[in-house]
């Protein structure tokens, strides 16, 4: 998980700090440091010279940066600023010229996120579940309850627009909230609406507790030692019938007839070389019977889109940029108190359990593109310190037709440099709460 979290964010770090940098250079400004993560006290891992640069690695893994002469950033080095303007300064450069400047690791992080989904959706294409041909409909979970869905329906539109894939279900277009289900149910149409806030039980609960489709159970493929099935006498081979009078077809129906059974004796109805046959188990208080069952994916059939080289480009910039937007829209939520911040954000621990702890490099590039488009969402965020920090004072300068004054940019880096700790701490703290509180697989 560190390698590939530490891989990841180098990837994205050196990439936004190289758009500063060589925006900086076309306007002939001089760069005089490029760091991958911050040399916080002067300590530094590796470095070296070139050209008047000077280049390396701190030792801090929360970011990087470019030294830009003549800027007030967040090193706070103001003597430089003591003397007269050269032209080799940020400060001497046009507002225009500057903004480019600020803009440009942005712009290269949003490059970069379109060219990694451009890339995976021509090497492996899309694959999806017609939603059509669920002909067993769906599973809800406990989230999927809670909002009025129910074992066996088919969602058929979302906000009127018709449901083509399964996956359009889970995506952030419900899962941001206040969106319309039109679903089908038992041949009747059924609407419901999605909460605002569901995305609050969504981080505790998962996704698969909101909606899976519905998948048939076949026969125990595994009997847990010591476990309630071994000791009522169940085998592997054996297919459940019912649980206590209840057909037992789905899986969804299967854990329904267990957890209300938890903690008492269930009258257990099974299959065995073709023979029916009937035993009592004591069903543990979690709900759990000590078996794994298999599951029939058969019915659940996948459907994939191979596209050429220029084909592939619309539909990852689509997926890049709807990532940006999705992001935003939650941003959004958690500013109006929607959806609770700590539900929402994640730092580096939360970042490294979604890379996981095996290497697949599909999952990989996946969330490095997601990552590159929500580090560009956040720098562009008006934070004294950040890029739209800057850009923001830079646009003030060009309407009052004036630079602000250095000593209101000194407090402003103050304040933005607080804020930026607060927040890392935050999701830092966050993070180490939910490894400690989530449950595993």
């Amino acid at each position: 998980m560190a390698g590939q979290l530490l891989l990841g964010l180098s990837i994205l770090i050196v990439l936004h700090e190289l758009g500063h940098f060589l925006a900086a250079r076309a306007f002939g400004i001089k760069v005089e440091k490029f760091y991958l993560f911050f040399d916080a006290w002067g300590v530094k891992l590796f470095k070296f010279n070139y050209k008047g640069c000077e280049y390396g690695i701190g030792w801090l893994p929360l970011g990087g940066y470019v030294k830009i002469a003549g800027m007030i950033d967040e090193s706070m080095d103001t003597e430089q600023l003591k003397g007269e303007p050269q032209p080799w300064e940020f400060r001497s450069k046009p507002a225009w010229q500057r903004l480019i400047v600020m803009l440009a690791g942005i712009f290269v992080n949003i490059i970069l996120g379109i060219f990694i989904f451009w890339m995976l959706t021509l090497r492996y294409g899309e694959t999806f579940i017609p939603n059509d041909k669920l002909v067993d409909g769906l599973a809800p979970g406990i989230i999927g309850k809670q909002v009025g869905l129910q074992a066996g329906d088919l969602i058929t539109a979302i906000d009127g627009e018709k449901v083509v894939r399964f996956e359009d279900i889970r995506s952030p277009k419900v899962l941001l909230g206040n969106t319309k289900l039109s679903v089908l149910r038992d041949g009747h149409p059924v609407d419901l609406i999605i909460p605002g806030d569901i995305l609050n039980e969504i981080s505790d609960l998962g996704i698969d507790e909101f909606v899976i489709p519905r998948i048939r159970v076949t026969h125990i493929e595994l009997v847990e030692k010591g476990g309630a099935a071994e000791q009522a006498g169940l085998q592997v081979g054996d297919s459940l019938v019912a649980i206590n009078e209840q057909p037992i077809v789905f899986w969804d129906q299967m854990s329904d007839a267990l957890l209300a059974s938890k903690n008492k004796d269930a009258q257990i109805v099974f299959a065995r070389a073709g023979k029916l046959d009937t035993l009592q188990a004591k069903i543990n208080p979690e709900g759990k019977l000590g078996i794994g069952a298999g599951r029939d994916i058969s019915r659940i059939p996948q459907e994939q889109l191979k596209y050429g080289f220029l084909e592939a480009l619309p539909i990852g910039a689509s997926k890049a940029w709807g990532s940006l937007t999705d992001n935003a829209k939650a941003l959004g939520k958690v500013v109006t108190g929607q959806v609770k911040a700590n539900k929402a954000l994640s730092g580096p621990v939360g970042i490294a359990r979604m890379f996981g702890a095996e290497v697949d490099w599909v999952k990989f590039w996946s969330l490095v593109g997601l990552l590159s488009m929500a580090l560009a969402l956040m720098n562009i965020l008006p934070i004294p310190a950040l890029d739209g920090g800057h850009a923001l004072f830079l646009l003030i300068e060009m309407v009052k037709g004036k630079p602000l004054s250095d000593k209101f940019m000194e407090r402003a880096q103050i304040v933005g440099f607080v804020i930026i700790v607060a927040l890392m701490i935050f999701a830092l703290g966050n993070d180490i709460m939910k490894a400690f509180t989530d449950k595993l697989p």
